[in-house]
């Protein structure tokens, strides 16, 4: 999944920081970042410059890049405005993946993450630093798994899902599209779609209270 090939890198906040430092571990060359954020024009990220928005994109002939915005819905609105875009996944050469993982584009797995057998991860996911995800997990599109997540085996995470920092969820749970676990929040039980879990055990809150 690595390689010298020149990726650009969509966002340029502090996200993108990390993002950037795993393309270079990998041995990617970063061709540039693009933010449509015009106060951050000419700002660099990991010493690399903002070179301008990102519909640069549609003048560049089969472009490679990877979208580094924590937001869920964000990374979702920018995938679906560039379809033609080959979307790169980027694995941390200190990340832990087994061999039978399977994981969809534009996905990101930062360092210090540990994924076991059988799972699978959907496009444009976040596995950030020092995670883990056991045996048979399937993480869907669009998540956001934080630092120092713990999954057990068998849990669903359907498309959206953000886990906050030091999140940890019991086996075989699901989680709905579009729900949130608080930091630190310890899931027993399934969480409804759009919803909201926080403490331990984590309480569920959902949209209709």
């Amino acid at each position: 999944m690595f390689g010298s090939r020149e990726v650009y890198i969509l966002g340029g906040g502090a996200h993108g920081k990390v993002v950037a430092s795993t393309l270079i571990a990998g041995g990617y060359k970063i061709a540039g970042v693009l933010d449509d954020n015009q106060l951050l024009l000419g700002s660099t990220v990991m010493e690399v410059p903002v070179i301008g928005p990102f519909d640069l994109l549609n003048d560049i002939e089969e472009p490679e890049a990877i979208i580094a915005i924590g937001a869920n819905v964000v990374r979702k609105t920018i995938a679906s405005r560039f379809p033609h875009v080959k979307w790169v996944t980027a694995i941390h050469p200190e990340a832990y993946v087994h061999d039978t993982v399977r994981i969809g584009h534009g996905t990101v797995v930062f360092a210090g993450t540990v994924i076991q057998p059988d799972v699978v991860i959907g496009d444009h996911c976040i596995i950030n630093t020092s995670s883990s995800v056991d045996h048979d997990c399937m993480i869907n599109n669009f998540v956001h798994i934080a630092p120092g997540c713990s999954l057990g085996s068998n849990i669903s995470l359907e498309e959206g899902v953000f886990l906050g920092i030091g999140a940890s969820i019991i086996p075989d749970m699901n989680i709905g599209e579009w729900s949130t676990v608080g930091a630190g929040g310890v899931v027993v039980r399934d969480v409804p779609p759009h919803s909201l879990a926080i403490g331990v055990p984590a309480k569920i809150h959902t949209d209709k209270e």
